[in-house]
């Protein structure tokens, strides 16, 4: 079974007997590494309860379109931008129907319509339901819209046929999924990512830095490695976890970034330059701490290397520099002055104040042939769209 080490799964359970699969389904979902969000029809509770669910996944059920607990009650909203993929299993004949003519009347069928994610639909139900012309009808028009068709497998039904009908096994469908994650896009390529902060001492116990979590250049870095990439993340102080099949260089200071940078960036084929580096340092540490004193203290700075700029002179650079502008105002205009003026190749803006600490993103990509607006969603979701442009300009 393939990993989904970092994705987020929501899984849509409609109204079928084989709703039952879904305790096992959620189950191999997070041994595999997912985080799961269910939402349920109300047809779906008669055949497997909410709390079953709750405590296979570790996350409360949905079941209401208007959320009074969620954000402005707009539980589905949510949902539609957190989750990586969105799952309807099993999906009935009357779900996909109602899937495929657009209607939004609960909260599966509206996030469905909202989510910017994947979506998969895992359909169950009697074999000459399944035969049908009109369900033939509906499963294409979904086909023909990008969604993936999971199953459906044959055997005997609950209703004694014999057929086409049934749901996938749900280590079929784990794998199925998984695999929508796996692309090869990057496959043997080395792709360099900085993340996070950078400290600059100030004495043996302060340091200036900055807000940064480093979530962006993680969520970078593990959807690099499922693309195929070999990936070496350089990375300031965080507290994330090193993504599955990526190679992690703790750093501290602008220096010590820049030196781990260069020892590595010769042999890449993309670097991209997502930390948030400190842009000056103090001109001395001092090495004791700083005692307080009077009522104000001058400090004298000395500028940092530009890391990505140094990267992009580089005589052996990298076929694709890729900057971010992490921007509090004008936020395109600045992104073009930056991608001209450090010679860059491509480069993702994005609204600061929006970002740090945040799970979820909205970038604009920039580049000589002009700017690409990438939908707001989590970081893992917008982290695949943008390496997707990245791949499209190292094939051209």
């Amino acid at each position: 079974m393939l990993s989904l080490s970092n994705k987020r799964i929501l899984l849509g359970i409609t109204g079928g007997i084989a709703a039952y699969k879904c305790a096992e389904l959620t189950r191999l979902f997070i041994k595999a590494g997912a985080e799961v969000r269910v939402v349920m029809t109300q047809s779906a509770t008669e055949f497997i309860t909410p709390l079953t669910l709750q405590a296979l996944s570790g996350n409360r059920v949905h079941l209401d379109l208007l959320d009074p607990e969620a954000e402005a009650a707009m539980g589905h909203i949510e949902l539609a931008r957190w989750a990586d993929l969105v799952l309807v299993a099993p999906a009935t004949a009357n779900s996909i129907a109602r899937i495929a003519h657009g209607e939004a009347d609960d909260i599966l069928t509206t996030l469905v319509l909202a989510t910017p994610a994947a979506i998969a639909i895992a359909p169950a139900m009697n074999q000459g339901m399944w035969s049908d012309a009109q369900t033939q009808a509906n499963i294409t028009a979904l086909a023909a819209r990008g969604y993936t068709l999971i199953g459906p497998g044959s055997g005997e039904q609950a209703c004694g046929d014999v057929g086409l009908g049934r749901l996938s096994e749900p280590e079929e469908i784990v794998t199925a999924c998984a695999a929508l994650f796996d692309t090869g896009a990057l496959a043997g390529r080395h792709v360099v990512i900085t993340g996070g902060p950078t400290r600059e001492a100030l004495d043996p116990v302060r340091y200036i830095s900055n807000h940064s979590s480093g979530k962006m250049a993680y969520a970078l870095a593990a959807e690099a490695a499922a693309a195929g990439a070999r990936v070496t993340l350089i990375s300031g102080p965080v507290t994330l976890a090193t993504p599955e099949r990526v190679t992690r260089v703790d750093v501290i200071s602008a220096q010590d970034m820049l030196a781990a940078t260069l020892e590595v960036v010769g042999n890449s084929d993309v670097f991209i330059g997502v930390a948030a580096v400190a842009d000056y340092r103090p001109a001395q540490i001092a090495e004791q701490k700083i005692k307080k004193a009077g009522e104000a203290i001058t400090l004298s700075l000395v500028k940092n290397p530009d890391i990505i700029a140094e990267v992009a002179s580089l005589t052996q650079r990298p076929t694709l520099v890729v900057g971010f502008a992490a921007e509090t105002e004008n936020v395109v205009a600045n992104g073009q002055g930056k991608l001209a003026a450090k010679k860059l190749d491509l480069l993702f803006a994005n609204q600061a104040t929006d970002t740090f600490n945040s799970d979820s993103v909205a970038i604009t990509a920039v580049d000589a042939a002009g700017v690409t607006e990438l939908a707001a969603g989590n970081k893992h979701l917008v982290a695949r769209k943008m390496l997707h442009l990245i791949a499209e300009r190292l094939t051209r």
